[in-house]
């Protein structure tokens, strides 16, 4: 337990530092660009080349390297695995530049199109330029997955630290010196994503080359290739299926009005943050570690680690949901109201934030289940399940959204993701024996009543400081700077005198995470 902690402390830190870039990059963006079409455009377009690199990059293709990588290490060491990852570079290449192929002349025909709103034509002229990050980031997924099995966990999730600083340098500094008009900046922004994804392969390519590895032209069909074939199809109809669903809540968005996409895409960002600091860390870090469990046969071992990141996530998202509705105002003010970001801008995305908030807990549970069944290379389950919640939320995005705009195509995501978690928790228990949520279900209690007591105190301080702090920023600036660290130091001393299981590998990682500033990770 103590090797898992220091290696999602790793994970975690690197996350955190990826995400506070991300929300740097997102704070300029959006006091640049507002909630406006070409705003909305950007998001869209950069929603496309993200889709087929689920497809083909970090979802299917992560989920069946890492359990073949893995058994190849066993078997045949290093060599076996650098001789199987120069085989899938070649066909992975190959089929990204065919469908980029496809993708740009798909959106040049858009551009012919008359008659539409001007923020279609906007949308297909930034897409043209975006979609040959597909390829760049495919490939970094690749060499990711590589490295997470060779156990370098902090350059795969250092990567997408080098694309947020390429985006803030070409959009903060380039674009300030170098650009006059907002269409200018924009496009530049683009650029920056373009080489952000070369930074993204470099990096690891360098650390792999070190590790011994030498990039080589190989297009055959080894056993290896056709395994991993085989375990991506479903993989791919599944990440297919998920990441539709986003495109077309997106699409959806786009077509209600021209600030729709942005105030999904921030308040969905917002979300992501605890999401991709503390649960993406987990599941990077127990999804090797279930897989080699599942590999030996050993089942025990594999429920155990299972359920300890259950856990753990529970321990976690809980609170950090009630924390951003309880926080969601002075969050959006002090973070986003700059510039063309104002009040109006803020109180619109208020209730999507919200409902994004209250599927934190179900889209964490969600990837880690998915990822139990991945290590058994089972990944038809979560494909026929996710299929399911696709078409409940496409069915509640319809309705909904005539009612309650932008906020009803959030419930409709809330509602979906519900139900998948549900399903594929049953789904996991009816399949191993020790995968039920029995002791976790006795230790959410304790979550819960330790996240009210954290409540009571958010309460009562934030009545406090509308009776003394002065009106405006500098209330929303205190309260996010001290009643949130006040309000985690409130959660811990709860969780601690109620005696929450996982308390002292909470506290074992937040020490790790704490020395970690200190001192350089290894991997």
């Amino acid at each position: 337990m103590s090797r898992i902690l220091q290696r999602i402390g790793i994970v975690s830190v690197a996350t955190v530092l990826s995400r506070v870039l991300g929300l740097a990059r997102d704070i300029l963006m959006f006091a640049t660009f507002g909630t406006s079409a070409l705003n909305s455009a950007f998001i869209f377009a950069f929603t496309l080349p993200n889709l087929f690199r689920r497809l083909l990059g970090e979802g299917a293709l992560t989920a069946a390297l890492i359990p073949t990588l893995s058994e190849e290490l066993a078997k045949n060491r290093h060599p076996g695995i650098f001789r199987l990852l120069n085989q899938v570079a070649f066909w992975l290449a190959s089929i990204s530049l065919v469908m980029v192929g496809l993708g740009l002349l798909v959106f040049a025909g858009i551009g012919r199109i008359e008659g539409l709103e001007e923020r279609w034509y906007v949308g297909a002229e930034l897409s043209r330029i975006l979609f040959p990050y597909m390829i760049l980031v495919c490939l970094a997924a690749m060499l990711a997955a590589a490295l997470n099995v060779l156990q370098r966990f902090a350059v795969p999730a250092l990567s997408a630290v080098w694309l947020n600083l390429s985006m803030i340098v070409s959009l903060g500094v380039v674009g300030v010196l170098f650009a006059a008009t907002p269409e200018e900046r924009m496009r530049l922004l683009c650029y920056g994503v373009l080489f952000g994804g070369l930074l993204q392969v470099a990096i690891p390519c360098w650390v792999m080359f070190r590790e011994g590895w030498r990039p080589r032209v190989d297009p055959t069909l080894s056993s290896g290739v056709r395994e991993i074939g085989r375990l991506m199809l479903p993989g791919v109809a599944g990440a297919a299926i998920f990441q539709v669903n986003v495109v077309v809540s997106r699409l959806l968005a786009f077509s209600l009005d021209e600030s729709a996409v942005a105030i999904l895409y921030l308040a969905n960002r917002l979300m992501e943050l605890p999401l991709g600091v503390f649960t993406l860390a987990v599941t990077t870090v127990v999804f090797p570690l279930i897989a080699g469990h599942a590999a030996r046969g050993d089942f025990v071992g594999f429920a155990s680690a299972y359920q300890k990141g259950v856990g753990l996530i529970l321990a976690i998202t809980v609170p950090a949901a009630a924390g951003i509705i309880l926080m969601r105002e002075p969050i959006l003010a002090t973070l986003f109201q700059w510039g063309a970001f104002d009040v109006s801008d803020t109180r619109s995305t208020l209730p999507v934030l919200t409902v994004f908030a209250l599927s934190l807990p179900f889209y964490s549970l969600a990837a880690h289940q998915t990822r139990g069944f991945y290590a058994l290379k089972d990944m038809a389950t979560p494909v026929r399940i996710a299929g399911m919640g696709f078409l409940v939320n496409l069915a509640l995005s319809l309705i909904l959204m005539r009612h309650f705009g932008a906020t009803g195509l959030a419930l409709a995501n809330l509602i979906s993701v519900t139900i998948q978690t549900a399903l594929l928790q049953l789904r996991l228990t009816r399949r191993l024996p020790g995968m039920g949520l029995d002791r976790q279900a006795r230790d959410l209690g304790k979550v819960i009543l330790a996240t009210c007591g954290m409540a009571a105190m958010v309460f009562g301080a934030m009545a406090l400081l509308e009776a003394r702090a002065p009106e405006g920023r500098w209330s929303d600036i205190l309260a996010v700077g001290v009643v949130i660290p006040m309000a985690v130091g409130v959660y811990a001393l709860l969780a601690w005198l109620l005696r929450l299981e996982g308390r002292r590998e909470m506290e074992t990682l937040l020490r790790r995470l704490a020395g970690a500033r200190e001192q350089r990770p290894a991997g």
